[in-house]
């Protein structure tokens, strides 16, 4: 019997395809769309989020294959260039930015809704600090000063917006970048601990926080302080999912999500969805699909052919990590409660697009270890 051969050029294609990545981040957005679909099922002002994140899930994908098919390279000698035009977007979101739920984070795109800048900045920062790590010489303490700069002013002009969590993120994607790209580990070991004290000052000071940042801080260390307040969140968080138990109430079926007990809970809450329910067993399904995610980002480090590549690869996945473990921590109450997505799977177009982003960039490096798939040996 005759049998089909794939052409050659075919099967090279699909050999250097990180499915990992592909597989992973399809499942967990599709995930993501019926929990955000149940998460809204009782809020008409709401109902429609679920079809907004198929449109977004589309565009992002469509975005996804277009980096792929982008020499990751390119990103090299467009990193100052990137770097300028963001912070031009950002320093223009704190003076003509849409304002909402006392934040000016978005730019309105009319009937289009709103784009938030601050998401793509996580991403051009990964290019930036790539880029000056593979540039800048090292042999002095002073020359940390590079990236800390290049970090601390995008930085600084998002906590204005204010927005802690993008700029946690910001800062993993600096620390795991520098981890990795540091050929001195002592110079690493201080950052770490200039990081420890700035962090307590501040925490410690009314200078940098906003109250309510600060007391939902505080409120990790003691949740039950302010039960009504700034602890009410992580209150009605952990009942949702602790009601779940192992099998969950069923899809449309959870109290705590269907009466709206835990606010933001197609957005930054929407693991708590999950657990109640889909119980632990739906929860342990969505957190091994990101644990496949990881290990595809991973792959894609260590398949990169240079140190742009690889410390570029590494940003992401710190990227990607850092959402992860933070925002699922914080619905369990194991990590301070910020404004951090879960990737693929919170509602926001901004979001998913920027990760689809991310996950195409990935691609393009792991596809580079054939270099002549893409024409660029």
């Amino acid at each position: 019997m005759a049998t089909l051969a794939l052409p050659y050029e075919t099967r090279r294609y699909l050999r250097n395809v990180n499915w990992y990545l592909i597989a992973a981040a399809a499942a967990i957005t599709v995930f993501g769309v019926f929990a955000i679909q149940s998460a809204n099922l009782h809020s008409p002002e709401a109902a429609a989020e679920y079809k907004k994140q198929i449109f977004y899930g589309i565009i992002g994908v469509g975005a996804m294959i277009l980096f792929a098919r982008i020499d990751y390279r390119n990103f090299q000698r467009w990193a100052p260039w990137l770097y300028g035009a963001n912070l031009l977007i950002l320093a223009f979101v704190l003076k003509g930015g849409h304002n909402a739920l006392g934040a000016q984070r978005w730019i309105s795109l009319g009937p289009l809704g709103t784009f938030q800048p601050s998401e793509p900045a996580k991403l051009i920062l990964a290019v930036f600090i790539a880029w000056g790590l593979c540039r800048w010489p090292f042999h002095r303490i002073e020359d940390m000063m590079r990236p800390l700069v290049a970090f601390a002013v995008p930085a600084l002009l998002i906590v204005k917006q204010p927005d802690l969590g993008t700029t946690l993120v910001m800062l993993s994607i600096l620390s795991t970048q520098l981890f990795f790209g540091l050929e001195k580990l002592r110079y690493f070991v201080l950052y770490a601990l200039g990081i420890v004290g700035v962090a307590a000052f501040t925490v410690g000071t009314n200078f940098i926080l906003k109250p309510f940042q600060k007391a939902r801080l505080l409120v990790f260390i003691n949740p039950k302080g302010d039960p009504q307040g700034a602890g009410y969140n992580l209150n009605q968080s952990k009942i949702a999912i602790g009601s779940g138990e192992w099998f969950g109430r069923g899809l449309h079926h959870g109290t705590q999500t269907q009466l709206n007990f835990v606010p933001e809970h197609s957005r930054d809450f929407i693991f708590t969805v999950v657990g109640e329910e889909l119980g632990f067993l739906g929860a342990l399904v969505l957190l091994g699909g990101y644990i496949f995610l990881l290990y595809g980002g991973i792959q894609s480090m260590l398949a990169a052919r240079d140190r742009f590549g690889f410390l570029l690869a590494s940003g992401i996945v710190g990227m990607f990590a850092f959402h992860i473990i933070v925002n699922v921590g914080m619905t369990i109450g194991i990590m301070p409660i910020t404004g951090i997505p879960l990737p693929f799977m919170s509602y926001g177009g901004s979001a998913i697009i920027t990760n689809f982003i991310a996950l195409g960039i990935l691609l393009n490096i792991y596809a580079q270890r054939d270099r002549g798939m893409l024409g660029n040996a």
